[in-house]
């Protein structure tokens, strides 16, 4: 199966492409019903319904779907009245959208579902601006626009009781195959000839949709009570799969080893590129089971793993020579971590078997996803310029209140909504994510406009337009969360075709969406940059500081379990995903930080290496902590010989904390620094492991880069 069929085996089996079908379908059917009975009108109202609640139907748990319908449901018919009685008075309309622009923009605070209701209720006020309806027209335009919500609501809730696991799975599926392109890209690191410069590059880019993927995954299996509970069955599979998806997605990011010296000295031998293909055959395997996951197939793995790992070792082996001892040491520990790989990708085809799981696997899954507060408190406390939910309120306020003085009197127009439209989706809180969705926004509404305009001139019969305007609608609303500008791009043309059948000339309506298009993108691209810019530098030392935390936190294990305390397996797992998500966090601000104009980037090589060096303590730290704990030793092993590098780099890791955050207190609290919380136990006489030694001063020096380049940064 060559690539690119593979990716739309993919594309047709993912969550993006169901959303895609369920919102097509239940927006585009009260249009076509009510258009074939002959009121295309009442029809077009409902679907307006429908379409503005869709908006808010993000992809999670039940409840908080259920939830976050319910707010929107709730919200637009208010919009929708107030709105209809402001119109007629063009200050007051204008006083009104600046309001409800401000005050939806802050829903943000509560979180982007919370934002999606923002969202929703603000694109009927501009959907409305240039409707004036008389009081008996404007109630049945509310009624029928909320019946139309009612109706999307019951599609998306029954569409889950049908199929309660279908999300989840496709949500899984895709982790999966997120962590298998992570260890695709750690077999180029083996490769002869490889960029190891890029090579980082890449991997840190690919770790942040792997931690966005195990994001969605949490949330769907964590909050959702029945997979938890169930003892057998397919939520239950789903849960404990994803645990064992963590559990190999650690032993693959504590693979590191000094690459550059591996390839000085085995290069020639051709044995790293043997390496590469095996771990490339591993995220191969990888990858299909996570598409048989997302796609609900069965699987049966064809991998011989067993029998390369045996070729692999005899070649090792033939490399061994009496005159060097250890000369082929570090090969023999990369076949190590190749078999608990193998180990661990067979434990994740259980997941096929079908087989009840052991109840002793239970973890309190509750405290691996956040809590959202939705009190009034939580609102007060962004109601000051340091925050950026606020800042980003006023800045949409005052972009609306450009767009609709353009709108309304430099260049009124038939849709001339459109412009506010345009505003309000493309201004972002952050510059690079305002600048990318302008750029992917009016190339795609040039190449849209091109595309609807030769189907326009081309198809001549209704049929064949409804069925175009199938596909158009299908493929923008699946691409709208992972591909913009195909999204933007099929929009277009649903769009023409739909001012098509309301008798509009399409010449005149391209004409009119790509001038209101390119100006709505001027407007939302001059606010983002001119009011209060929200520059990713200036928040990069919030996430260093939560980088650093984390591997404190991290290596506070370590020091618990080298003096012999018991490590609770959900605390190790809990300080483990810390890391995971503010390293991602780090490196998806780095990587805004570069789209941004070069005057703003602030010491990226210095912040590039900072993002790696903490990749690589963490690596290491996993690869010791995960080694110990699974020994499930209660010994000291080392005694103040093991402890000294890792207090010391303790110490450098809270010296970088403090430049970073004054509030810090000044000395580690003791339990950090000598073990005050363990049980005391007799200094251990037996030698420590020489290899556990180099491993801990290795992580000693590491930190102490990391120190420097802390100073750097803040240079």
């Amino acid at each position: 199966m060559n690539e690119h069929t593979r990716k739309l085996q993919y594309f047709f089996f993912s969550q993006d492409f169901s959303d895609g079908l369920r919102i097509t379908l239940a927006v585009l059917l009260p249009g076509l019903v009510f258009g074939w009975l002959g009121k295309l009108e009442i029809g077009m109202d409902l679907s307006l319904g429908a379409l503005c609640l869709s908006i808010t139907d993000a992809p999670g748990p039940l409840v908080h779907k259920r939830n976050g319908m319910a707010a929107g449901l709730a919200l637009l018919p208010i919009v929708a009245l107030v709105t209809g009685f402001a119109q007629p008075y063009l200050w007051l309309l204008g006083i009104e959208i600046v309001l409800f622009s401000f005050l939806f923009t802050l829903f943000l605070v509560y979180g982007t579902r919370a934002g999606s209701v923002g969202t929703a209720a603000l694109l009927l006020v501009i959907l409305m601006m240039d409707r004036a309806l008389p009081f008996a027209k404007l109630l049945e335009f509310t009624a029928l626009v909320t019946v139309g919500a009612v109706w999307y609501m019951a599609v998306s809730l029954l569409t889950y009781q049908i199929r309660p696991y279908r999300s989840a799975q496709q949500a899984l599926g895709e982790c999966i195959r997120a962590v298998a392109g992570f260890l695709r890209l750690k077999a180029e690191f083996y490769r002869t000839g490889t960029n190891l410069e890029n090579d980082y590059r890449r991997l840190m880019t690919q770790q942040v949709t792997v931690s966005e993927k195990q994001d969605a995954v949490r949330e769907l299996l964590f909050r959702t009570r029945q997979m938890m509970k169930e003892s057998t069955g397919t939520g239950r599979r789903l849960v404990l799969t994803f645990v064992d998806l963590m559990d190999l997605y650690e032993h693959i990011t504590v693979t590191y080893y000094d690459y550059k010296a591996i390839h000085s000295r085995f290069e020639r031998t051709g044995i790293l590129d043997a390496i590469a293909g095996l771990v490339e055959q591993m995220a191969s395997e990888l990858e299909s089971i996570g598409y048989a996951i997302q796609a609900n197939h069965s699987y049966s793995s064809r991998l011989q793993l067993t029998a390369s790992l045996e070729q692999l070792k005899a070649r090792i082996d033939a490399l061994d020579d009496p005159t060097q001892p250890g000369h082929t040491l570090v090969l023999k520990k990369i076949l190590v971590n190749l078999r608990n790989l193998s180990q661990r990708l067979q434990d994740i085809l259980a997941y096929f078997d079908g087989n009840a799981v052991p109840a002793s696997r239970e973890l309190e899954f509750g405290r691996f996803v956040s809590h959202q507060s939705f009190a009034l408190e939580e609102l007060r406390g962004h109601l000051t310029l340091s925050s950026s939910a606020f800042r980003h309120a006023i800045r949409m306020a005052l972009a609306c209140l450009v767009g609709y003085v353009v709108a309304k009197v430099l260049l009124p127009g038939h849709h001339s909504y459109w412009i506010l439209m345009t505003t309000t989706y493309m201004l972002k809180p952050a510059f690079s994510l305002t600048k990318e969705r302008n750029i992917h926004r009016v190339l795609g509404t040039l190449a849209g406009g091109i595309i609807g305009g030769l189907v326009l001139w081309l198809v001549q019969d209704r049929m064949a337009l409804v069925a175009l305007l199938f596909v158009f609608m299908l493929t923008s609303f699946s691409f709208t969360r992972s591909n913009y500008i195909v999204a933007v791009t099929f929009m277009t043309p649903f769009v023409l075709i739909l001012f098509s059948f309301l008798g509009l000339g399409y010449l005149q309506v391209v004409e009119e969406r790509i001038l209101d298009t390119v100006l709505g993108c001027l407007i939302a691209f001059a606010a983002s940059y001119v009011l209060f810019p929200n520059w990713e530098s200036d928040q990069l030392q919030d996430y260093m500081t939560a980088v650093l935390r984390a591997n404190l936190l991290y290596l506070q294990t370590l020091t618990e379990t080298l003096l012999g305390s018991s490590v609770a397996e959900v605390d190790y797992k809990l300080a483990r995903k810390e890391v995971y998500v503010s390293s991602a966090n780090l490196a998806a601000a780095f990587q805004r930080m570069m789209s941004e104009p070069r005057a703003k980037q602030h010491h990226p090589n210095e912040v590039h290496e900072f993002v790696v060096l903490n990749h690589i303590l963490s690596s290491n730290v996993a690869s010791i902590s995960s080694a110990l704990l699974s020994h499930d030793s209660r010994s000291p092993l080392g005694g103040s010989t093991l402890l000294r590098p890792v207090r010391q780099a303790q110490q450098a890791l809270h010296r970088s904390l403090r430049r970073l955050d004054i509030k810090e207190p000044e000395e580690l609290p003791a339990a950090s620094t000598d073990g005050a919380t363990a049980p005391a136990r007799p200094e251990t006489t037996t030698a420590p492991d020489p290899q556990l030694t180099e491993q801990l001063d290795f992580i000693q020096k590491v930190s102490g880069d990391i120190s420097k380049v802390t100073e750097e940064v803040l240079k």
